[in-house]
């Protein structure tokens, strides 16, 4: 379908494999379409009773999306670019709302787009390997691909601290604070994968059953990181729960001079100085907002997002083209947001971002769910 994904049926599998390892597995307009195209075939064929979705390498399943991608299109003045983001988005929300088990194989790196294919599956199952983030506002954008809803659904305020600062962390405290289901040593995968395509199931309930079972009676992956979020799941809460990024800011200061000195300094650095202002405050809001939407209107919200942080309403300048030239492009690091600072982004520049209109007669995701 692409060289850079394959679909093969072993049994009464459908294994979906990424496989542009070179590239961390990234995205590619190509590979969206042809997993929405094989989630297709299989939906109603009956002698595939699931599926498992795994990536090509030892790096990991997925970094994200194809930034290098964006950044050529866009310079290049191609509008096209949203086809990409509506085919994403839909593909997001064909695995979240999936009939037949997905069991996604999310070991290594799964970050952004990676995510996107991995958060709505029936089965999540990490590797102490696993290094997992939404990094998206350090490049100039902000938690698509459902980001929004599966980090607003978090418990806490977890759901603002992770859009924001787009920290990353390991599988212990992804199935700690629910985005993962269970821990298996990376050795382990092919193991379950020939397990799950070597039995003789019946329907898709003894498939998962039978994955499940399998992560359960698997020794511990060794080497496993302790998790670092639980122990400060309260001090994140005091203070990504405050009204807005200045507020938030504010309290970090203060808390550098008190018992969670070293994280309140790393992470108001972080903020200051590697991501960008404007991302940083429509990431917060994003989240926000999301607490009140289905994922379908959230994808859609995204949507509408997505012109925005590219400019291609007119309104908001292209931050994320800057953020994937200074990251990704030039790799100077030197990136030219349009704000100094977080204090000096208005409330009338976020607002651009969720003006729109999510059931619009031109929003392409409008008979999303229905």
């Amino acid at each position: 379908m692409t060289d850079f994904l394959r679909t093969d049926v072993r049994g009464r599998i459908g294994f979906i494999t990424l496989n542009r390892p070179k590239a961390l597995n990234a995205l590619s307009h190509e590979m969206i379409r042809a997993m929405a195209a094989a989630l297709a075939e299989w939906r109603d064929d009956p002698k595939i009773l699931g599926v498992v979705l795994q990536g090509e390498g030892e790096k990991g399943l997925c970094a994200g999306g194809d930034i290098r991608y964006f950044h050529e299109a866009i310079s290049a003045g191609r509008t096209d670019i949203m086809d990409f983001f509506t085919d994403e988005y839909a593909l997001n929300y064909t695995i979240a709302s999936y009939p037949k088990p997905y069991i996604a194989l999310m070991d290594g790196v799964v970050m952004g787009g990676g995510m996107g294919i991995s958060q709505g599956a029936t089965l999540r199952v990490v590797t102490e390997a696993t290094r997992m983030a939404m990094p998206e506002t350090a490049i100039g954008l902000f938690p698509d691909v459902g980001g929004g809803f599966f980090l607003a659904n978090l418990a806490g305020h977890l759901g603002e601290y992770l859009g924001t600062t787009g920290i990353v962390f390991g599988a212990v405290d992804a199935c700690e604070i629910g985005l993962a289901d269970v821990v298996l040593p990376r050795g382990s995968l092919p193991a379950l994968c020939d397990h799950l395509a070597g039995g003789d199931w019946q329907d898709s309930e003894a498939v998962l059953d039978a994955a499940r079972a399998f992560c359960r009676e698997s020794l511990p992956p060794p080497g496993l990181a302790p998790g670092k979020l639980a122990p400060l799941r309260d001090v994140i809460d005091a203070h990504f729960g405050l009204p807005d990024m200045p507020a938030i800011l504010k309290a970090l200061k203060l808390e550098a001079r008190c018992e969670y000195s070293g994280w309140a300094e790393e992470t108001e650095d972080l903020l200051r100085t590697k991501r960008s202002p404007l991302m940083v405050c429509v990431s917060l809001e994003q989240v926000r907002r999301a607490r009140k939407l289905s994922l379908a209107d959230e994808l859609r919200e995204e949507w509408l997002m997505m012109r925005c942080v590219f400019n291609l309403d007119g309104r908001t300048g292209a931050e994320g083209v800057e953020g994937i030239r200074a990251m990704v492009i030039d790799k100077d690091h030197k990136p030219q947001w349009q704000h100094p600072s977080i204090e000096a982004v208005k409330a009338e520049d976020i607002k651009r971002f969720f003006d729109g209109d999510r059931h619009g007669a031109d929003n392409p995701l409008l008979d999303l769910g229905k």
